[in-house]
């Protein structure tokens, strides 16, 4: 049977209208919410819900400011820790095990030092990245880009307005170094700059000086204290951010990590059934025990 699906909108304290979605039996408990990264994009983990939605519910969200959830105005990480906690509450969630992705790693991170005790168990896709993993990340992608297109990439970046045109060009050429498969990198780039959108560009400046200014690494000690016992980092070993930064991490916070081969930086599109079982192992560990 096809888990159905529910979808709302949720008011938080400041008056925000957060819009999400639930896929599966939402009586039962615990549930699964997953977190999406960017900052600034809309929610796209739709192709991952329905992977684990007959073991839990699940549930997903557009952050503050993208997507159907409308927002004017200041991004803060505090905030965005706050409309998750918010959204438990709406979701009448005592606790949840989490799943996040990118940036939504960072956000399930700062979640676990804020509020422990509401977080069953998590599972970090792809992230955080911790320590200078810049250094690598620029030069893989400058591997894998033609000087014409990151010459272009530059020219775009500049642009004090882009069209709409240019900025899905944009997306495409920033986008399609994160898969192992080139190939398929371009289709699925130019596949989400066209459905991953609008981008917050606001949102996505204010909590990356955010997050430069006060950055996870000196959290990290708290961290490893406040995470849940199941724990796990889950990476692609041909994502441009270098797997090395998540080894290190691993051992920091004392969490296992599993490296997807042939896998970039969106697993779940180059190896799906591989993720698929590591999700739903995961997921089932987290509500069964």
């Amino acid at each position: 049977m096809t888990p159905t699906e529910k979808q709302g909108l949720a008011s938080t304290t400041d008056g925000a209208q957060v819009h999400w979605r639930a896929l599966g039996d939402t009586t039962r408990r615990p549930a699964v919410v997953l977190l999406h990264g960017g900052p600034g994009l809309p929610d796209y983990l739709g192709g991952i819900a329905p992977m684990v939605a007959d073991l839990a519910p699940v549930y997903r969200y557009d952050q503050r400011g993208t997507g159907r959830s409308e927002w004017r105005g200041r991004h803060s990480l505090a905030r965005h820790v706050e409309d998750l906690a918010e959204l438990l509450d709406a979701w009448q969630l005592p606790e949840a095990v989490l799943i996040g992705h990118s940036y939504g790693t960072d956000l399930a991170s700062r979640f676990c030092l804020r509020h422990p005790e509401r977080v069953r168990a998590v599972l970090l896709l792809c992230g955080p990245f911790v320590g200078d993993w810049r250094t690598a990340e620029r030069a893989e992608r400058g591997r894998r880009m033609s000087p014409a297109q990151q010459q272009r990439l530059r020219e775009l970046q500049e642009l004090p307005q882009r069209t709409e045109e240019q900025e899905v060009e944009l997306l495409i050429l920033a986008w399609f170094p994160d898969h192992a498969d080139p190939e398929r990198g371009r289709r699925w780039a130019a596949e989400g700059a066209r459905r991953r959108r609008p981008v917050n560009w606001a949102m996505n400046a204010d909590l990356g000086r955010e997050g430069r200014a006060d950055p996870l690494d000196g959290h990290l000690a708290e961290l490893r204290a406040r995470l849940p016992a199941r724990t796990e980092i889950l990476g692609g070993v041909e994502d441009p951010r270098p797997v090395s930064a998540l080894d290190s991490l691993a051992l920091r916070l004392g969490v296992p990590l599993t490296r997807i081969e042939d896998a970039g930086h969106e697993p779940w599109l180059e190896q799906p059934e591989v993720v698929r079982a590591h999700l739903r192992r995961f997921v089932r560990d987290a509500i069964g025990g």
